[in-house]
């Protein structure tokens, strides 16, 4: 459902992404993972559309990113980091303006819309202004208007972050049950929320992809057998290589 091949970026001199491959299978969460500066949101954005890669394409159900990019992009649900808000609009009225933007026809956008509220549990907040809203219920309203039009993709950036233990436990119960029927990438610096969310690790350092396994795999690799520690270890190996 998602096949990222041979991305490549870079800004002047700086060669942000190298080469990175992998594709994800329906019914497949991976967690995407690298320490800063790894090129990780870059190739989210190159995945979404958002940026432009050098070399490479994606390929989002099938469609092109970069040849046929509003069919991808319509079989894609996109929360980047810091995701976007209309501070003013209430969550339905956000809600209502994206269902009107992704052509959600008339008469399905209700239900959509509260299935949406439901699964992303702001109905706490719904006649609040977003700009008033905490850090965790903003990103909570960013996710509800990623899954929306229950598209076949999801890329979510730290979906995770801003939000308390309750929260997160709840996006991650949201996550399993939506796993089944799509693809997933989670994109996130909290090693323990891969285990807990993800069948599938791939780690990306220097612009490269230096692992592809799953969690426990990874954890294996380590001295240690813990995930923090086979991070630390593949991350020395590409900065030993580099030098």
């Amino acid at each position: 459902m998602l096949d990222v091949r041979s991305l490549e970026k870079a800004y002047g001199s700086k060669q942000a992404v190298r080469g990175i491959s992998f594709a994800v299978e329906k019914g497949t969460v991976l967690g995407f993972l690298g320490p800063n500066g790894a090129g990780k949101s870059t190739t989210m954005r190159m995945i979404a559309g958002v940026l432009e890669p050098d070399v490479g394409d994606v390929l989002i159900d099938g469609k092109s990113i970069i040849s046929d990019r509003r069919a991808a992009q319509a079989a894609l649900g996109y929360l980047p980091e810091g995701a976007p808000l209309y501070n003013d609009m209430t969550p339905p009225e956000f809600l209502a303006f994206l269902a009107s933007a992704r052509q959600i026809p008339k008469g399905q956008r209700k239900n959509a819309i509260e299935r949406t509220i439901a699964d992303a549990r702001i109905s706490g907040v719904l006649g609040q202004r977003i700009g008033a809203l905490s850090k965790g219920y903003r990103r909570r309203v960013g996710l509800a208007g990623a899954i929306l039009h229950d598209p076949p993709v999801l890329v979510l950036d730290e979906p995770t972050d801003g939000l308390d233990p309750n929260q997160k436990r709840a996006v991650r119960a949201l996550i399993a049950r939506m796993a089944p029927t799509k693809a997933i990438i989670i994109s996130t610096h909290t090693l323990t929320e891969v285990p807990a969310m993800c069948h599938r690790a791939v780690l990306v350092d220097r612009g490269q992809l230096v692992a592809d396994d799953t969690p426990e795999g990874l954890a294996r690799r380590s001295d240690e057998g813990s995930l923090e520690s086979a991070f630390a270890r593949l991350t020395d190996q590409v900065e030993e290589a580099t030098l």
